[in-house]
Parts: C-alpha cells; sequence; structure tokens
C-alpha cells in the first residue's frame, strides 16, 4: 500500500481550519482516480458479547460489495488513528479517505427475547464535505451511508447531476437518537423533505420504519408510499422475505433466495450496493432487484463480509 498527504483548508464560523485528511490508496488506485462507486459515512467497530469487535458500517460492507462484484471503489470516513492504520488491510483495494478522529463510532447489541437492544458506546467526529476529495465528487455512483448522524443534509447537493449518475442515500443513521446512557432510539428523519428531492434511490429496511408506526407494516408501507413520491426509486428490504420496488406511485414485491442463514449483518448494505452496481451498469431497475436479493444471499451464508461474492459466483447462483 502506498500513502499520500492532502491538506484541505475550510472556513468554519470565524475560524479557517486546516484539515489533515490521510488518503490511502493500493498501487493501481490514486487520489486522482475517480471511483465508480463511492459510499460516505462512519467505519464502526461492531463490539461482540465476549469483548471482541468486527468492522462494520454500511460503508464497509457496501464498498466491499462494490469491489467484489468489479467496480472500483472508495470510501470517506473517520475514525481513531489505530483503526486508520488497519483499514488498507481490512479493505484492500479500495480508495479510502479519512480524517483521524478522537473515536471511533462503536456500537454494542444486546439481545432480550430475540429483541435487539443497541448502544452507541462512541462516536467519531462528523463528516464534512471537505472530507470528499475533489476528483471523487465525479463519482457516477454515490451512496450517503450515515449510522450515526454523521452526515449533515448538504452532502446530497454535494455532487454534481450528470447523465448516467446516481445519488443514492440508506437513511438508517438519520433515523437514531441516543440517550445519556448511549441507548439507541428512533427519531424522526428531519431532513427527509430536503433530501429526497435530490436522491435517485433510496433504499432502507422495513424495520427502519415499523417503530414509528408502532409496529402496524400497513402504518410502516404508508410512509414508505409518501416518501417514494418524492424520489424515482424506493426499495424496503425486508431480510429473508426479500424487498420491494416503489416506482411511479406502482410497487413491485421480489422474493429473496432461501438459504442458510448464519449471519445477516450488513445483508441490507450488501443489497444495496449490489442494487445500484447492477442500475448502474444495465439500467433496469427490476433485473437489478433480483441481482440484488442473489448477491444478499450470499452474504448472509458466511460471517461479517465473508460471504460477499464475486460477480461470477452471482451470475452461477442466477442461472440455477
Amino acid at each position: 500500500m502506498r500513502g499520500g498527504w492532502l491538506f484541505l483548508s475550510s472556513v468554519r464560523g470565524a475560524n479557517t481550519v486546516c484539515l489533515m485528511v490521510h488518503v490511502f490508496y493500493s498501487s493501481s488506485y490514486s487520489q486522482w482516480r475517480c471511483p465508480e462507486f463511492l459510499t460516505i459515512g462512519h467505519v464502526t467497530r461492531d463490539v461482540h458479547p465476549d469483548g471482541s469487535f468486527s468492522l462494520g458500517g454500511t460503508v464497509t460492507f457496501a464498498s466491499v460489495t462494490a469491489s467484489r462484484l468489479g467496480l472500483t471503489a472508495a470510501i470517506v470516513t473517520c475514525a481513531d488513528n489505530q483503526l486508520l492504520g488497519e483499514l488498507p488491510t481490512h479493505l484492500p483495494g479500495i480508495g479510502l479517505a479519512a480524517h483521524p478522529s478522537p473515536a471511533t463510532t462503536t456500537f454494542a447489541n444486546q439481545y432480550q427475547d430475540a429483541f435487539r437492544i443497541q448502544y452507541l458506546r462512541d462516536r467519531a467526529e462528523p463528516l464534512h464535505i471537505e472530507d470528499v476529495p475533489g476528483a471523487w465528487r465525479r463519482a457516477p455512483v454515490v451512496l450517503l451511508s450515515p449510522v450515526a448522524q454523521e452526515l449533515p443534509p448538504e452532502f446530497v447537493k454535494l455532487f454534481p447531476r450528470r447523465p448516467g449518475t446516481i445519488i443514492a442515500a440508506t437513511p438508517q443513521g438519520w433515523l437514531r437518537r441516543w440517550d445519556a446512557d448511549g441507548r439507541v432510539w428512533p427519531t424522526p428523519w428531519a431532513a427527509a423533505e430536503q433530501v429526497l428531492p435530490a436522491l435517485d434511490v433510496l433504499i432502507l429496511s422495513h424495520d427502519d420504519l415499523l417503530p414509528f408506526a408502532a409496529g402496524n407494516r400497513a402504518d410502516a408501507d404508508a410512509i414508505l408510499s409518501r416518501w417514494s413520491l418524492r424520489v424515482p426509486l424506493l426499495i424496503a428490504t425486508d431480510g429473508r422475505h426479500g424487498a420491494t420496488l416503489f416506482q411511479h406511485g406502482a410497487t413491485e414485491y421480489f422474493p429473496a433466495y432461501p438459504v442458510n442463514e448464519v449471519d445477516p449483518t450488513g445483508a441490507g448494505d450488501v443489497f444495496a450496493a449490489a442494487f445500484l452496481g447492477h442500475l448502474y451498469r444495465h439500467r433496469d431497475p427490476h433485473k437489478a432487484m433480483n441481482f440484488a436479493n442473489c448477491v444478499a444471499s450470499f452474504s448472509v451464508e458466511k460471517l461479517g463480509v465473508e460471504g460477499i461474492p464475486t460477480l461470477e459466483m452471482v451470475e452461477d447462483r442466477l442461472k440455477t
């Protein structure tokens, strides 16, 4: 691996701040090369009951998926210095623009009667538009991937709209708040009306909206239908049950591929990256839905990112 330092200056309030952003790149990837797939948000430490942790966050699962499917991928993030030094090993071949933060966003999950209680144990600094290298702002596929309110809504306007580009978001991190003990709770998406019209695709889980509908799926679907009138494509994933495409007021359900589920962590992020990559290449959202379901089916068969397949593996399963 090689690394280079970029110095970006920005004005915040009355003070001019110099930001030092370390961009890592492999021998085949440079800071001047525009990735095909760019995702922005916090990488995370996901703490396990035994005290160990794994690398998480939508940017992790989405970038690995895009890369294994043959797209040049890059992420913009921030984390503590130790994790930043390890990222090129965890994410080989993926462009990394990251500024150091005193902490890394860290989640811990507790389960009671199959119900998940999530805690935010630490949080990295918010991201700023100055963190995105200039050349990367021309990426044809951009996925905004907040996990802990780290992306201000202005990010959606950073990327120039051109024919063939796709601006997408997975809004989970805009639907979370946390209390003084770090327990994560749902919160309304305050900037939805500002962000949705600037997107081409919104991808989220039914579970993200159920707390706002008192657990009533019909009421959650009503929220999805309302949002779908503000964005060209909206996809609601539903785990092993598949996913639904909302387009121009119409809905279509696409079943999941039946597999032996080992670890569903990150499957929705894998689905999002696979859908966007296929849509970018082929411009057919219906075929992209089936393709993404197929890719996600691989991801749940192994732990973490281990199950994310190559394009050849997906094509073989699609033939069966």
